[in-house]
């Protein structure tokens, strides 16, 4: 018997968005307010959960450039403080 293979549509994306930012907010956390017996296990911390981000955005980025729509609203405050960066570096190589 198949397995169903969820579709890979706009939706798909939103809950991925969804799912990047509480691990952006899970990270802000840990640096603003976790507790830690040494920086090493704080680090071991963070790392853990950028590996499990990671997949994520890679999907979320590919689903992205195949030109699945998304709303501006629904991007994780990450991709939200790239896309500003990356708006002001052509505005100042512009001018």
């Amino acid at each position: 018997m198949k397995k169903a293979v969820p579709e890979r549509g706009k939706y798909f994306l939103r809950d991925l968005h969804h799912e990047i930012d509480l691990y952006d907010r899970k990270l802000s956390y840990i640096d603003k307010f976790g507790e830690f017996a040494s920086p090493a296990d704080r680090a071991e911390a963070q790392k853990g959960l950028k590996a499990k981000r990671a997949p994520l955005e890679k999907a979320a980025l590919e689903l992205a450039a195949a030109g699945v729509e998304y709303d501006e609203k629904d991007l994780p405050r990450s991709f939200r403080a790239s896309i500003l960066e990356h708006v002001s570096e052509k505005s100042a190589s512009a001018s």
